[in-house]
């Protein structure tokens, strides 16, 4: 019998798809990431020559004098410029981060420690599973500062590959639970203290006597992972994946695990060298446990200060480097110490493009942050809100919205709410809302829109991660992939955390919801 041939019916693509396609393009035709941090550098010159003369009302409550814009175009600010590049480069905090960081996961990696791992870990993983995991591990990770940008979002990628599912839509689902819900997780983290003190210095605005408890959202946060985790889950399998299905892949796969059989030797080199880390982070935890640990800062462990903290980049380099040395070497894959450091150096390669990238970057973020714009935009437009005098509510909403929008060009959130929390905390005090309810509000959107933002520091590493696998990635091509992330989460977070409040739930410990407390 013959057949005779039909041609496939072309799909039709839903108006979702359609519109981030047209995102992929559009910001696909940009330049390079790289360029476009140098553009915004340039236009951040311009815009600080066209202001600089201009009288702002609006108060800066960091000096409480009327915000002023510097001038980065006068002689002095490009002397300046000049001879401070270097060290504006090198004193960028993500780039040490990072590289630290890769020199250590380089060893690990290429000695095939993690490698064997991932195989281990997926064969007792369900498949059905594997999202959700995914973003409980990177939500987790924020406990450990920037550990999720650096780890968990690149073996992401490297897991979803073993499982012969798309790499990007694993970094996407990690990108989302690091990033997109930073300000979700049920361990409390270092981030916790630093929002409680510019919350409770601007609540004393009005009540000098107010104290506010580090943990005072830690229950919503808590809730706030599993909300993260099903919406993110949702997303993964459901929009980004089959959006993924006819993307090649295209970069350098050879050296990544497959779900192949794993061999005597791997196995016992793997446990060898797990028993090694295991009982590093024994040494650990027995170090910092006593209150006069020198890891500790006046006691206490999860605070900025503590050494502890501050340590967390040098710690994951160890706990990697040992284990994957001790890894390489039982398992032959290493012969002598110049392997090791072969296995650092190509950990480094992969970071070239990065580099460049950074060094612009880190020119744009100076100065942003010197010119005063940044502080401008966030003042005006909180003190746009106050003036609307809109009920409490829709304030509550306003203020979710108004930091996402700001988030999307000034990325540190402790510097965000530095210059917010003196508007917003005293002018919902006024209307009856206590500081812990403006805080988790503010928390919701910093954290909803981090993902969409090419200026957020980590965003161009999250780019490099994408094209190991599809060479072509761009700007665009992330975009696309974390709007419905991004959409989801500033939508149905603030949508939970009116649910929330309208229920009672405590926020967190000596939480409230009114002021002043019943």
């Amino acid at each position: 019998m013959n057949e005779t041939a039909t041609p496939e019916a072309p799909v039709k693509l839903s108006w979702v798809q359609r519109f981030l396609n047209t995102i992929e393009r559009v910001g696909n035709k940009l330049p390079d990431p790289a360029i476009i941090f140098l553009f915004a550098l340039l236009i951040i010159w311009v815009f600080s020559w066209l202001l600089s003369g201009v009288e702002f009302s609006a108060l800066d409550p960091r000096t409480s004098a009327p915000i002023i814009i510097n001038n980065l175009l006068t002689g002095d600010a490009l002397a300046n410029f000049l001879s401070t590049m270097v060290t504006t480069f090198t004193g960028f905090a993500p780039l040490g981060v990072v590289l630290v960081a890769m020199m250590g996961v380089g060893v690990a990696e290429h000695s095939g420690f993690i490698n064997t791992g991932i195989k281990l870990m997926l064969r007792r993983t369900p498949a059905f599973l594997l999202t959700p995991t995914i973003i409980l591990v990177a939500i987790v990770s924020h406990t450990a500062t920037d550990a999720g940008y650096v780890l968990v979002i690149p073996l992401a990628g490297v897991i979803y590959y073993a499982m012969g599912r798309h790499p990007l839509a694993g970094i996407a689902a990690a990108f989302a639970g690091v990033s997109g819900g930073f300000s979700a997780n049920f361990v409390p983290s270092g981030i916790d203290p630093l929002l409680q003190s510019f919350t409770q210095s601007a609540a004393q605005i009005i009540q000098p006597s107010m104290a506010v408890n580090p943990l005072n959202n830690w229950f919503f946060t808590s809730a706030s992972s599993l909300f993260i985790i099903l919406i993110g889950w949702y997303i993964t399998d459901k929009i980004i994946e089959p959006r993924l299905q006819k993307t090649d892949i295209d970069g350098d796969t050879d050296d990544l695990p497959r779900l192949d059989e794993i061999s005597r030797t791997e196995r016992r080199s793997f446990y060898i060298a797990s028993t090694v880390m295991l009982l590093g982070i024994a040494a650990l935890i027995w170090a910092a446990w006593s209150d006069d640990s020198p890891l500790r800062h006046e006691g206490q462990l999860a605070v900025f200060q503590a050494p502890m903290m501050q340590s967390i980049v040098p710690l994951i380099f160890l706990l990697f480097w040992i284990p994957g040395a001790v890894y390489g070497f039982v398992s032959g894959t290493f012969k002598s110490t110049k392997d090791m450091i072969d296995a650092m150096t190509k950990a480094m390669n992969g970071m070239s493009y990065y580099l460049v990238m950074v060094f612009f970057c880190a020119l744009f973020v100076a100065a942003f942050a010197k010119s005063n714009l940044g502080a401008l935009m966030a003042i005006e437009g909180a003190q746009l809100l106050k003036n609307m005098a809109l009920p409490s509510g829709v304030t509550i909403v306003g203020i979710i919205f108004l930091t996402a929008f700001v988030n999307l060009f000034v990325g540190s959130a402790s510097g965000k709410w530095a210059l917010l929390a003196p508007i917003f905390v005293p002018m919902l005090m006024q209307l009856g809302i206590s500081p812990d309810l403006t805080q988790a509000a503010y928390r919701v959107g910093d954290s909803s829109s981090n993902i969409i933002t090419p200026l957020m520091p980590y965003f161009p590493l999250v780019v490099v991660y994408c094209q190991k696998y599809v060479k072509d990635t761009g700007v665009g091509t992330l975009i696309a992939l974390m709007i419905p992330f991004s959409v989801a989460f500033l939508i149905g977070w603030t949508i939970f955390l009116l649910a929330y409040w309208s229920f009672g739930i405590p926020l967190g410990l000596q939480a409230s919801y009114i002021y002043p407390a019943g």
